[in-house]
């Protein structure tokens, strides 16, 4: 049998259909993804916002003179360890980029596997798949030191 004949077969044909399908589906969850991507993005500049806002507040407060309470001491204390939070959007950013590109890898597979090479210069580009299984190894976002970036 040739390869035009297996193509006009309803199962190679049903095969494609499928093939083509799950290829989207894919491809709309790394498009959800990327849109997630950018709400987080956007959520991340606000909360520094009003981090550095209430920072640079809590400080003017500070150097006018007054004292520096034990309560006013733990409002300082508090807003600090909320940036903690903020670590979060670095961990989510690292696991939707790496969910991204194997949702892409799969997706390009699905397709050269389904319709073949059909670059004339030789074989369909594939996203790489990436080499960790996980690029966060936290399960948690802890208090301790905190870099900002």
């Amino acid at each position: 049998m040739s390869y035009d004949d297996s193509v006009d077969s309803p199962t190679a044909e049903m095969s494609l259909l499928l093939a083509a399908d799950l290829q989207d589906h894919l491809m709309t969850a790394s498009h959800d993804l990327e849109r997630l991507q950018r709400l987080l993005d956007d959520a991340c500049v606000v909360l520094m916002d009003g981090f550095h806002g209430t920072a640079g507040q809590l400080s003017h407060v500070i150097d006018l003179g007054h004292e520096v309470t034990p309560h006013l001491q733990e409002v300082r204390q508090t807003l600090y360890k909320t940036v903690t939070a903020l670590q979060f959007q670095d961990m989510a950013s690292q696991l939707i980029e790496h969910t991204n590109k194997r949702l892409r890898s799969c997706a390009d597979q699905i397709a050269r596997e389904a319709l073949g090479d059909d670059d004339p210069d030789g074989a369909a580009v594939v996203e790489a798949e990436p080499l960790k299984p996980n690029p966060v190894t936290q399960d948690e976002v802890d208090a301790g030191s905190v870099e900002l970036f």
